[in-house]
Order: C-alpha cells, then sequence, then structure tokens
C-alpha cells in the first residue's frame, strides 16, 4: 500500500504560519499538503502520521485536534538537528477498526523500509497492535516499552482494544514479542491476575511512583525497545488539562517531556506512538513539546548498536558467591550494559550471548553479591 492514502495537513495548520519567523518547524519540515501532495522522503528522518480510528478510544480524535497539535507544533523552534522531518497528514479511517489496522501496518512497513523514524498520533492504545504486526513481518524479535498506567491485557472477552491489546499481542502465533515493559503502571488500576501473568512472562514494570522519584531509571528499558507507546490516560488531569478525566496521581508534564527525550537518544527506536489524546488546548501545547523532545533525544543518538565491544568500553568482571557477572561501560555515553550467556542458544536460535542495558546501581548491587532483577528476568525469557 502506499503513503498516498493519507491526507495532506489542514490549509488552516499552514495559514497560521504566515505571520511566525522564517525559523520555526513549520517552515523549516517537509509538510504534505494539498497544493503540493506528498513530500519527497529521500532525505527524511523522521516522519509524523497523524490517526483519527476512535472506535476504541476513550478519547476521541479529530482533524481538528491534530489540526490544534500542529498549529502548537509548527510554531516551535528547531534544535541543532541536521536531519529532515516530514508532516505526512493523517491515515483516514477505514470501513472496519481491522481496515484500519492493515492500512497503518502498511505504512509503518514502508517507513521502516525507508529507514525513517515514525512518530504517531492519536487513536486509541490499541494502534500499537497493527504497528507490531509490520516489525513481525521481518521475523525478528520486537521490544514493546508502554507508557501506561494500566497494562491492557484482556478483560472479561474483549480480545482486541485500547484496554486489551497486548493480550491480541501475546497470542499471535508465530509469536515475534521479546519482551514487554510497562512504565508507570498504577497498582489500584492492576487487576491480581495481570500482575501474575507479568510476573509468569518475566515481563518488566516500573511503578508510577519509582519514575516520578528519579525518570533516570527509565532510560535502559527504552534502550532496546523497538516500539514505545504512550497513553495520554496516563497523565494528571493538570499535566492533560483535562477536567472532565480525574487522573489526580499520573505522569506531570516534566516527567513525560524527559521519558520522550529519553525514547528519542535509543538508538533502537523507530516508532513512538501517543494514542489518547484529551482535547484540551493546554495539552496540544504540551504534546507539541513531548514531539519536540524525542526528536531532540533523536539528534543525540550515540550509535552504540548494534553494540560492537571494543577499545571505547571498559569491561568489569564481577565475581559473586554462586556466578560471575561480566559489565561494559561505554567511555562515549557512560552507559552501562550487563552480559547475558544463553546456554541454549542453539535450540532458540539466538544469539549465544547477549547485552541488556543496565545502570550503575545494578553494578553496584553486583558488588554487593546481590544479582540484578533485570538480569534474572532476561535470563528466564531466554
Amino acid at each position: 500500500m502506499s503513503l498516498d492514502i493519507l491526507k495532506p495537513v489542514t490549509t488552516t495548520s499552514l495559514n497560521n504560519l504566515e505571520l511566525s519567523p522564517d525559523q520555526v518547524l513549520g517552515k523549516n519540515i517537509k509538510i504534505h499538503s494539498l497544493e503540493s501532495g506528498l513530500p519527497d522522503l529521500e532525505d527524511v528522518k523522521i516522519a509524523i502520521v497523524g490517526i483519527t480510528e476512535n472506535r476504541n478510544s476513550f478519547f476521541q480524535t479529530s482533524d481538528y485536534e491534530l489540526s490544534s497539535f500542529r498549529n502548537s507544533f509548527y510554531k516551535l523552534f528547531p534544535g541543532n538537528w541536521g536531519f529532515q522531518i516530514a508532516d505526512l497528514g493523517n491515515l483516514p479511517n477505514g470501513e472496519t477498526v481491522n481496515d484500519t489496522y492493515f492500512a497503518l501496518t502498511e505504512i509503518s512497513k514502508e517507513l521502516q523500509r525507508l529507514n525513517i523514524v515514525s512518530i504517531f498520533l492519536g487513536g486509541s492504545h490499541d494502534m500499537i497492535y497493527p504497528i507490531y504486526k509490520s516489525y513481525s513481518f521481518n521475523k525478528t524479535p520486537v521490544n514493546i516499552v508502554s507508557i501506561d498506567n494500566q497494562f491492557d491485557f484482556s478483560q472479561d472477552e474483549e480480545l482486541i482494544s485500547g484496554r486489551s491489546y497486548m493480550s491480541r499481542i501475546i497470542m499471535e502465533d508465530p509469536n515475534f514479542l521479546q519482551n514487554y515493559t510497562n512504565l508507570g503502571y498504577q497498582s489500584f488500576f492492576i487487576a491480581q491476575e495481570e500482575l501474575d501473568l507479568m510476573n509468569k512472562l518475566f515481563f518488566e514494570a516500573i511503578r508510577l511512583g519509582k519514575i516520578l522519584d528519579d525518570v533516570s531509571i527509565s532510560e535502559p528499558y527504552f534502550r532496546d525497545a523497538n516500539i514505545v507507546g504512550v497513553d495520554m490516560k496516563s497523565l494528571s488531569c493538570i499535566a492533560s488539562g483535562n477536567t472532565n478525566y480525574l487522573n489526580p496521581n499520573g505522569i506531570d508534564s516534566r516527567t513525560i517531556c524527559s521519558l520522550a527525550r529519553y525514547a528519542g537518544i535509543s538508538d533502537r527506536v523507530t516508532s513512538f506512538g501517543l494514542f489518547e489524546l484529551p482535547s484540551t488546548n493546554i495539552f496540544h501545547n504540551l504534546l507539541s513539546q513531548i514531539i519536540w523532545y524525542f526528536i531532540e533525544g533523536i539528534s543525540c543518538r550515540f550509535n552504540e548498536y548494534p553494540i560492537s565491544i571494543d577499545d571505547r568500553f571498559i569491561k568489569y568482571i564481577v565475581t559473586l558467591s554462586d556466578r560471575e557477572l561480566v559489565f561494559y561501560k561505554s567511555n562515549l555515553s557512560k552507559r552501562w550494559w550487563l552480559e547475558i550467556k544463553n546456554e541454549n542458544y542453539i535450540d532458540n536460535k539466538l544469539k549465544r550471548s547477549t547485552l541488556l542495558p543496565c545502570t550503575i546501581e545494578d553494578y553496584d548491587s553486583a558488588c554487593d553479591d546481590k544479582l540484578p532483577e533485570r538480569w534474572l528476568k532476561a535470563y528466564k525469557r531466554l
């Protein structure tokens, strides 16, 4: 399927740029307009696609809402980025939700083929499912990070919706999901059965309180992710400006921008989706800044993936009471990795060893004869 299915950006968003300075984003990115059509993507590194599929949504996203976001985003000034960005317009709704899924999968596949990082805006959180499908066609392991106050496993009989899409992904056969990580869950929104399933599958989850206390602990989880999805219902009502959805405890505006920047810095993240968009002016301004920080993160990438251990890395060997762990620290980024040896690599066709992103705190724990929890879960997943 061609990208021609995408609808151009509304003329309202473009007309509002007339009085803006020449340096703003709206005058320095490639825009799919009614007048000029789809832009040439040969030198484009990042592409934005709007989604208005609302049949599984809590919040309704319309062309008007996406236009309001663009009015704000286009007036921001770019950083010292040195690459080209394109706004490809909006994906029209299919006759059924499955039709929209199919179209989104094809668009995501095409952007991957062109080596373009995708930013998807709008619709319900289950839009991660067709994005995941676009990766699974490559038959390589896929890692998903979800910023959400819930796990989105199946509730009752519903298998695929904005609240249950992860069950559909888990039940795919063949299955290429290697790891799923939830950042920012709130315990009172989680059923015990969901917690049990997370533990059974050795998936990872970080509670909201820990993220708010120290957002930097999230960075290693993004480092291995291919897809990052954000459910905007996880924001506090103060951050979203939405008085109709009263979530007093949620992610604040500074933290969500920091998370977006960490997602951008990850060399492996090639799809960034923001779903369930509240309809308030303050949120549209916040959304434009979240996207800005994600792009800023991409401009700061270290190009350390795939990891090639050489003289740019320092090797640390830690002897615990029952095993030996090997850590690596990058001289360039100062980030840490932990080696995991796969004793059954012939049977499951994975590498003999792999490197797990970690923190200096994991190294310190190992020095204290404590096995890092991330290492244990990753080892069991193998």
